[in-house]
């Protein structure tokens, strides 16, 4: 323990600067649905549990929420079975303790909703390859691929998976991947064990090899029929919405580099995943290399990562189930040294596996996480690869107060781009509100043209309001302010009363429009007005109006 704090207190006063995070950055968590790891502990059975199976999962996202993570990575399709209703896959045994089992709601769907409700981006997990081990298989009976497409099955050891080298593999998982673009408003696709198997050249593909390899080598073979599936999946997507990102977790050493070597276990020998390629191609938006490693084992393959990322996003996946493993003996300070690293050397952000043991603080992780990486709000960068165009911003904005609400509303004519736009919320003490200060963010996500901010007793940062309008790319609009000084405005002071005009007088009323007090000099406003929102208006001898709020501490 004496370790960690010592850590903490090195990293946080010799270099605090590398944790005033800037405004975008992807900090994501997987959330596994296989066998109810992470979600769900409880069974659909009955409308109670089915209650009760989504209030568990809206306080894993209400928890993720308040920690300022903003993608989710959720399991949507675990071993030829998945958590929404499909016309290939059927049921996940996880959902209702019965494979194939309808749970008598549309799991994803509702996780889309609940995480655009907190301004967090979702990303379908698919895990693209293995199919099941014998009893998965055997509990989805006909229903299982091993039934319906043997042609594309092969067994390897006690597990049964997809065969990348039959070319009608990569039509089926594009076909799964469109129904689910197609159907749900998903922000993502993310590709897991979009490879071969662990000791992949023992591989049974010696018959498809024969009948597609044509003379190339078959390591070689074997790599380009997973980029062969890569690169139809993302053309796939990106034919239905540009918008919907494509990722992968590919093994997080890539390969040997010049700084130190894999020890033999990397993405593109050992199971056949050329992945930096991908990003080479322009065929992936984001790689999440799953980095479970410890020093020389990270550092090294992560820098390798990041300089050969082709303008693309690499965010390394870290793996705080070791800090369970006492076995493993890590420590939290461990992780935040990665997490340090990836920040020093500008990559893009951090996914954490897995999702329980940031609900459980294992080690601590999530107060250190919290309390010094991500004590600020950020949002996901700009896909510009895809779409570097600004919308139009918001117009016509207006404020008002009524008891403890503020209300915000805002015309959005002309900001709708094609997929969608959603606007941002901003605050701040200082008039124009900076919207690169990513402690501004109020808000993220808002889809309709007005937010209602429920006050608080921090008043002093949200004397100032702005919104902008954000499309589906991440590309944002120019802020409107929705209050001004100058204007004589919302939110112009704080514990301080305007001048009466000369000759004119002062009218104080509570907040929902009550008269109060009607005064023609300061000496007849009462010394100390009870805590609370007053609206003030000033009325000049020629008939002039100003309208103010002051807040009373």
């Amino acid at each position: 323990m004496l370790k960690i704090v010592v850590f903490l207190f090195i990293i946080t006063t010799q270099c605090f600067n590398l944790f005033s995070n800037d405004k975008y950055e992807i900090r994501a968590s997987w959330i596994t649905t296989i066998g109810g790891l992470d979600w769900p502990q409880t069974k659909a059975s009955s409308p109670s549990s089915i209650k009760r199976q989504k209030e568990e999962l809206c306080r894993q996202l209400d928890f993720l929420k308040y920690a300022n993570f903003n993608t989710i990575l959720f399991q949507t399709r675990l071993r030829g079975d998945v958590i929404y209703p499909s016309i290939f896959e059927t049921y996940a045994e996880s959902l209702t303790g019965h494979t194939g089992k309808n749970p008598g709601y549309d799991p994803l769907r509702f996780a889309i909703e609940e995480c655009h409700k907190r301004g967090m981006e979702i990303h379908a997990w698919i895990v693209c390859i293995p199919i099941g081990n014998n009893r998965q298989v055997e509990l989805q009976g006909k229903s299982s691929l091993v039934k319906k497409r043997p042609e594309l099955c092969k067994k390897f050891g006690n597990s049964w998976y997809l065969d990348p080298g039959n070319p009608a593999t990569a039509n089926y998982l594009s076909l799964l991947v469109k129904e689910i673009v197609s159907n749900y408003d998903i922000d993502g696709i993310h590709l897991d064990y979009i490879r071969y198997p662990e000791n992949g050249k023992d591989f049974p593909d010696k018959d498809t090899f024969r009948k597609y390899g044509r003379g190339t080598d078959i390591s070689q073979w074997r790599r380009n029929n997973i980029t062969h599936i890569v690169r139809k999946i993302y053309s796939e997507v990106k034919s239905l919405k540009p918008w919907v990102k494509v990722s992968s977790s590919p093994v997080g050493k890539y390969n040997d580099t010049s700084r130190y070597s894999s020890h033999g276990w990397n993405a593109y020998d050992a199971v056949y995943q050329d992945a930096q390629l991908w990003l080479e191609e322009g065929i992936h938006d984001i790689v999440f290399p799953m980095m479970y490693f410890k020093q020389n084992q990270f550092y090294p393959f992560a820098l390798d990562w990041q300089e050969n990322k082709h303008g693309r996003w690499v965010v390394p996946g870290l793996g705080i189930y070791f800090l369970e493993e006492k076995k493993y003996k890590w420590s939290s300070s461990e992780i935040l040294r990665q997490m340090y690293f990836i920040r020093k050397n500008k990559l893009d952000g951090e996914a954490f596996f897995r999702n329980r043991f940031l609900m459980k603080n294992t080690e601590g992780i999530t107060s250190h996480i919290k309390d010094i990486f991500y004590n600020k709000p950020a949002v996901i960068p700009p896909m510009v690869w895809q779409d570097g165009i600004r919308p139009q911003s918001p117009n016509n904005g207006n404020i008002s107060v009524e008891e403890n609400r503020i209300i915000m509303k805002w015309d959005t004519t002309g900001t709708y781009k094609k997929g969608g736009t959603y606007f941002r919320i901003y605050s701040s003490i200082n008039y124009p509100v900076d919207t690169e200060i990513p402690e501004n963010i109020v808000s993220d996500m808002v889809y309709d043209n007005r937010y209602i901010y429920t006050t608080d007793q921090n008043w002093k940062r949200h004397l100032y309001w702005a919104v902008t309008s954000v499309d589906r790319y991440g590309n944002e609009s120019l802020p409107l302010a929705l209050n001004k000084p100058e204007n004589g405005d919302l939110f112009i002071t704080v514990n301080k009363l305007p001048q009466i005009p000369v000759g004119g007088v002062m009218i104080i009323k509570d907040s929902s429009g009550m008269e109060l007090i009607k005064c023609h000099k300061e000496s007849e406003v009462p010394q100390k007005l009870n805590p609370g929102i007053y609206i003030i208006e000033t009325v000049g001898y020629d008939g002039s109006k100003r309208t103010f709020t002051t807040i009373i501490k």
